[in-house]
C-alpha cells in the first residue's frame, strides 16, 4: 500500500482555521442567524455560529492572502466564506472568480459582506453590476445592487455622474417583488443619493416616479427611498 500523501501547508492552514472557527462559534449565534436575521439558506446550515466581531479579528490576524481566500471559499462553511472575502486581495480577483462566487450566493449575509468587503474594490466591479442586474436569480440580482450600493459608499474617487447610468437599472428591476431584491434596490438608491446634492435630486426624482407606480414593489422602493432621503429635511 502506497504511503498516504501529507496534506499541503495550504490545506493544513485551512483546517486550522476551521478548527478555530468551530471553537469561536456558539449555538446562540447560530440559532440567531435564522430566527433573528433571516439567514436560513443552505450555506447558513453549514455554520459554526461565529459572531462578526470575532471573524473580523481573525481576518486581521490572517492578513491578505488570495490563495487562502480561494481555499476557504471552497470549504462551503458560512464563516469560512465570510473570512474569504475579508482576506482576499482585490487586485488578484478575476472576473471569473466574481461570477463563480456570486453564483453561489444563497443568503443576504454572504452576498452583502462579499460586496462590501471585497467586490467593490475589484477593477471589474462596475461591469458586474450591469451583468448581474440582468439575472433572474434572486441573489445574483441582489448582488448587482448590493455591489452598486457599496461602490456608491466606498468609491470616493468616482465621478458622481457615473452613477446616473445605473438609475435605469434600478428602475427596470423595480418590478421584482422578491424581498431581497427590493431591499438591494433601496440600498443602492440610498447609497447613490447620499453622495451629494445633485445625485440626491436625481434619486429623489426617480423615487417619486416609482412611488406613483401601479406596481407594488416599485411603490415600496420609491416610498422607502423618499423616507430615507427626505427624513432629515
Amino acid at each position: 500500500m502506497p504511503p498516504k500523501k501529507k496534506p499541503t501547508p495550504a490545506r493544513v492552514e485551512v483546517e486550522t482555521i476551521l478548527t478555530t472557527l468551530k471553537r469561536l462559534g456558539n449555538k446562540k449565534t447560530r440559532d440567531d442567524m435564522g430566527t433573528r436575521y433571516g439567514i436560513v439558506a443552505p450555506t447558513a446550515e453549514k455554520s459554526f455560529g461565529v459572531p462578526m466581531a470575532k471573524m473580523l479579528k481573525l481576518s486581521k490576524e490572517l492578513g491578505r492572502k488570495h490563495g487562502l481566500a480561494l481555499a476557504l471559499w471552497k470549504t462551503g462553511w458560512y464563516e469560512a466564506r465570510m473570512l474569504a472575502c475579508m482576506v482576499d486581495e482585490p487586485e488578484k480577483v478575476t472576473a471569473a472568480q466574481m461570477d463563480e462566487w456570486c453564483s453561489e450566493f444563497d443568503n443576504w449575509g454572504i452576498c452583502d459582506t462579499v460586496c462590501f468587503k471585497l467586490f467593490d474594490r475589484v477593477p471589474h466591479a462596475y461591469g458586474k453590476v450591469k451583468q448581474w442586474a440582468r439575472s433572474e436569480e434572486e441573489f445574483i440580482k441582489r448582488g448587482a445592487f448590493a455591489l452598486l450600493a457599496c461602490l456608491a459608499l466606498h468609491d470616493k474617487d468616482a465621478d458622481d455622474g457615473r452613477f446616473l447610468e445605473y438609475l435605469p437599472l434600478i428602475e427596470n428591476a423595480s418590478d421584482d417583488e422578491r424581498n431581497f431584491v427590493k431591499k438591494g434596490l433601496l440600498w443602492a438608491m440610498r447609497g447613490i443619493g447620499g453622495r451629494g446634492p445633485e445625485l440626491k435630486a436625481e434619486v429623489i426624482s426617480l423615487a417619486h416616479k416609482l412611488a406613483a407606480s401601479t406596481i407594488s414593489s416599485a411603490r415600496w422602493v420609491g416610498k422607502s427611498t423618499l423616507r430615507e432621503l427626505t427624513k432629515a429635511t
